[in-house]
């Protein structure tokens, strides 16, 4: 199902039975990222949001997007610490502490995306050595579909069931 132009949030079901929400205006950040033209380069960054009171979901309010120093190949995106982690410590600071890292997203130049082995390898480092509030979320959006996984220390990663309509 081709998800890419939808005009509500993405949602997903945890395995704890809450959901993991994206809202529209991350989503609509992401998809101008999408890798249409057979030229277009991986793209990625952070996701910023909350942590409802009543555990019922996990909210991504915004994204970054590629910054100076991130490196970017037609398959592959490496994300500078330094311009990521100012944004991150900004939203913080202008939420007074509701606004936290949740994790980490890119596109892949495939319909329905897949994680390379670079990327289980990159999402078992940030599980390990990144400082975070469990759990960490990874999202990849395809030519055509999104994913996401969650993952949990030391190195427990499901993907998650889209709800509204994800494959």
């Amino acid at each position: 199902m081709d998800i890419q132009n939808q005009a509500w949030p993405l949602i997903f079901l945890r395995p704890d039975g809450a959901r993991f929400e994206v809202s529209i205006a991350a989503w609509q950040t992401m998809q101008g990222c999408i890798q249409h033209a057979s030229s277009a380069a991986e793209a990625g960054g952070v996701l910023l949001g909350r942590h409802l009171r009543n555990g019922s979901a996990i909210i991504v309010d915004s994204v970054t997007v590629p910054m100076a120093g991130d490196r970017r190949a037609r398959t592959r995106f490496h994300r500078a610490q330094r311009r990521h982690q100012a944004a991150i410590d900004a939203a913080w600071a202008t939420s007074e502490g509701t606004c936290t890292y949740l994790g980490e997203w890119h596109t892949h130049p495939e319909p329905i995306p897949t994680p390379s082995p670079v990327d289980w390898a990159d999402w078992r480092r940030r599980l390990l050595h990144d400082h975070y509030t469990e759990p960490l979320f990874f999202i990849i959006v395809g030519t055509t579909a999104t994913r996401a996984w969650e993952g949990r220390r030391p190195d427990v990663i499901v993907q998650l069931t889209g709800l509204i309509p994800c494959v």
